[in-house]
């Protein structure tokens, strides 16, 4: 049994004890403000049961039919019992305009178990109003906020009932109905400000200052470029929050996770019992170059280009991109999907772009393979250092590695170049040298050369 659930059944047993107890002393004493009394303290213990059924509904998990959780109930046994509060007002005043009006006022008994079992009944409704109170705070429950407001109301209508009884025992026949006046008006103050927030919830009201707390949270994240919308809405104790986020198209995916995530985990740091949902949407930029929206394009149709080059004409563009297809395609179905690449690259950068594709098969996912003969790996690593030696600018050629395949042989080797030279440069030597390996052996199908940079 969690908190919420041992304060309502605590709640219950007092709210039992009271009415019983005043309704028997109402009748030995024939006292109608404390009869009144026991009539407030069935309501008490009518709306108790209520908020302990509401409280152990609210805590159920989500589940096919209610998707977004239970915390609703509590706030509709909220608004019923504002329904009740606002009831007992009207009851209250009725009564007391016919104790000051009528032309027989009614007889009060202003015994000492009269004034007990009121100053109880005061005592009580204190602590179980704060201690409602507390966990209503502490666990955002609007069913026992309800239920602490309603039991501090009625501790104000016991201390104006003993105030009347004073009042009767001085002589003053019609003190009780002034008070009761003067507890409806409390009545009705408590019913309105718990009815309006209910009904903000039921309604889907966001909290306020929750929408500009999350765009702040969220404009703080790097790699958000907009925030376009946050929307929040509680339900029960749980605050559902929705933000929408515009981010660089560019992105790659597993960036963009990681930007929900961040996001996903600061809101929270934030607004600890909040359900989290974040929306990205894809935002061009200004500063992306050609080469990357052909990329964008590439990856948006799942195809694995690269070599993409862009020369900037006097009146065009001009792109030329290497594309990778499946080898065991026909020449017309790689020829339809590199049509529509470049058909996609035109609309992207414009009818007249100049576009060239160039197919290549895709390397096998999987291809077999073994060491090639020892005396092959030497062969091969002796014409390697050969070649280091005729290329200026390559270093020493070390981790040879030859495997033999279906496809035929296929060379890694590592080699030392000048940290100091371009990319550009390093890549231009190791392609000579690997050219200048695979005329002297035809045999071999590819070489993967790796620079490393000589210190």
């Amino acid at each position: 049994m969690d908190e919420k659930e041992r304060a309502a059944l605590g709640s219950i047993a007092a709210s039992a004890g009271l009415t019983i107890a005043k309704a028997i002393v109402g009748l030995l004493t024939g006292s109608l403000a404390i009869l009144s009394e026991a009539g407030h303290s069935l309501i008490d213990l009518a709306a108790t049961l209520l908020t302990y059924f509401a409280v152990r509904v609210s805590g159920k998990p989500a589940d096919a039919e209610h998707q977004y959780g239970h915390g609703k109930v509590e706030s509709v046994t909220a608004l019923a019992e504002a329904a009740f509060l606002f009831v007992l007002a009207t009851v209250v005043i009725f009564e007391a305009a016919q104790r000051l009006t009528g032309e027989h006022p009614y007889t009060v008994a202003a015994t000492p178990a009269a004034f007990l079992v009121v100053a109880v009944s005061v005592v009580v409704d204190f602590f179980r109003a704060r201690t409602l109170s507390r966990v209503a705070a502490a666990t955002s429950s609007q069913a026992l906020e309800a239920d602490a407001l309603h039991f501090r109301s009625d501790m104000w209508s016991s201390i104006a009932v003993l105030i009347g009884l004073g009042g009767v025992a001085l002589g003053y026949s019609r003190a009780d109905a002034v008070a009761a006046l003067i507890v409806a008006l409390f009545i009705c103050v408590a019913g309105w400000r718990l009815g309006r927030r209910t009904i903000d919830t039921l309604t889907d009201t966001a909290p306020a200052g929750v929408s500009e707390r999350v765009m702040a949270i969220a404009r703080r994240v790097p790699g958000v470029v907009t925030v376009e919308r946050v929307r929040a809405r509680p339900a029960g104790a749980v605050l559902f929050i929705e933000v929408s986020v515009g981010l660089g198209r560019t992105l790659p995916l597993d960036r963009v996770a990681a930007i929900k995530e961040r996001l996903t985990r600061e809101v929270r740091a934030e607004f600890a019992e909040a359900e989290v949902t974040i929306i990205t949407e894809s935002r061009a930029l200004d500063d992306e170059t050609v080469r990357e929206r052909v990329m964008l394009i590439a990856r948006n149709s799942g195809l694995a280009v690269h070599h993409v080059a862009v020369q900037a004409l006097a009146e065009h563009l001009s792109v030329s991109v290497d594309l990778e297809v499946e080898g065991t395609l026909t020449l017309a179905a790689a020829h339809d999907i590199a049509s529509q690449l470049e058909e996609s690259i035109r609309e992207e950068l414009g009818p007249d772009v100049e576009v060239e594709t160039h197919i290549e098969p895709l390397p096998a996912i999987v291809l077999a393979g073994r060491d090639a003969a020892p005396d092959r790996i030497n062969e091969i690593r002796e014409a390697l250092s050969a070649l280091a030696a005729e290329i200026a600018g390559l270093g020493e050629m070390h981790d040879v590695r030859v495997r033999q395949t279906a496809d035929g042989e296929i060379v890694n080797f590592h080699c030392q170049v000048d940290a100091a030279l371009s990319v550009g440069a390093a890549h231009a030597l190791v392609d000579t040298a690997e050219r200048g390996l695979r005329r002297r052996f035809p045999a071999i199908a590819r070489v993967i050369g790796h620079a490393e940079p000589r210190r």
